[in-house]
């Protein structure tokens, strides 16, 4: 045979055999997750100075535990959590503790034990990311435990409480359109500048193709109003275009712009979760996170309330006596 004609027959041999590959990499199962928790945490300093802010309670549990177990409950079957410096305390939580849990066997407090070990029955993995360079940096610092198969991607700052875990329901609709997901929820016109929007191209349902992304777009000028919500379903090429290492917005390298160039080449789909979504990204939203969740908690509800109903009739009564002060 000519070596053009053997050249060709074996060039587009590689071709249908690439075509082939990217075919079973759609179509593998979502099994392993990234959990970026390497942020410095500053909108919750000083409390963490020398504590990571995803070790932080929502009433009993740190918040990254309701990520963590989301993560597990929508059949993720490895992940990845990619920390910084002073988060070892991340790794302990998730860590089996033996004097703990023989305490509390010795001491009858079964119930208890249940939910501490819940914590370390997770098969979880660690990865320094070295410097912060952003979130897109983060997700690329887990580029060799993912290997070429789709992943999740969970962030801390946004809890979802729903009947279907959120996760889920993404993987669900990867499984039935085979590209990248972004979680998204409605959020009001005077939000959007806080947030990544999309511009949906097409809407059928709870689910839109993707035009474009905006990031924290300025009042006024968003797209629309269905906002990237930290909950992500992707593709490994995302990795070739993070291994770019092209800074953006505040210096960093940011996940979105990855995300622009895969769209361009793979197209992305959005999905507007159901559940509700919680911020405990800042202090107002944690605060209300941790009281929605004490009133969720049977034994707590009760006496939240009536705590509740005696601050407000105390500042009631401060408003009054300022009133009447100010009418002298």
């Amino acid at each position: 045979m000519p070596y053009d004609v053997l050249f060709i027959s074996c060039f587009h041999g590689f071709v249908k055999l690439n075509k082939k590959m990217d075919r079973v990499i759609s179509m593998t199962k979502v099994r392993k997750a990234i959990i970026p928790a390497a942020g410095l945490g500053t909108r919750f300093l000083p409390a963490t100075k020398a504590m990571p802010k995803e070790m932080l309670p929502i009433v009993d549990k740190p918040t990254i535990q309701y990520i963590v177990e989301e993560a597990v409950a929508s059949g993720i079957e490895d992940i990845i959590i990619v920390t910084g410096k002073g988060k070892r305390a991340i790794e302990d939580h998730f860590d089996s503790a033996f004097e703990l849990e023989h305490n509390l066997l010795e001491k009858g407090k079964l119930s208890l034990l249940e939910e501490v070990r819940k914590s370390s029955n997770v098969d979880i993995h660690y990865i320094r990311q070295k410097e912060a360079l952003g979130l897109g940096h983060a997700v690329w610092c887990a580029r060799n435990f993912i290997g070429n198969e789709p992943f999740a991607v969970l962030l801390g700052d946004d809890i979802v409480v729903s009947e279907v875990p959120c996760l889920r329901q993404l993987i669900q609709q990867y499984e039935r359109v085979q590209q990248s997901v972004l979680g998204v929820k409605t959020v009001s016109p005077s939000e959007t500048y806080r947030y990544g929007i999309i511009d949906p191209l097409h809407t059928e349902g709870r689910l839109s193709s993707v035009s474009s992304m905006v990031e924290k777009p300025p009042l006024g000028s968003a797209p629309s109003n269905l906002a990237i919500m930290g909950r992500y379903i992707l593709t490994p090429k995302i990795f070739e275009y993070l291994e770019e290492q092209n800074v953006g917005a505040g210096g960093e390298i940011q996940l979105t712009d990855a995300l622009q160039k895969l769209n361009h080449d793979e197209g992305i789909s959005a999905y507007d979760f159901e559940g509700s979504r919680y911020d405990v990204g800042e202090k107002l939203g944690y605060i209300l996170t941790t009281l929605d969740f004490a009133l969720r908690n049977k034994e707590l509800r009760a006496p939240v309330l009536m705590a509740i109903e005696e601050i407000l009739m105390k500042e009631q009564m401060d408003q009054m006596l300022v009133a009447g002060g100010d009418s002298l």
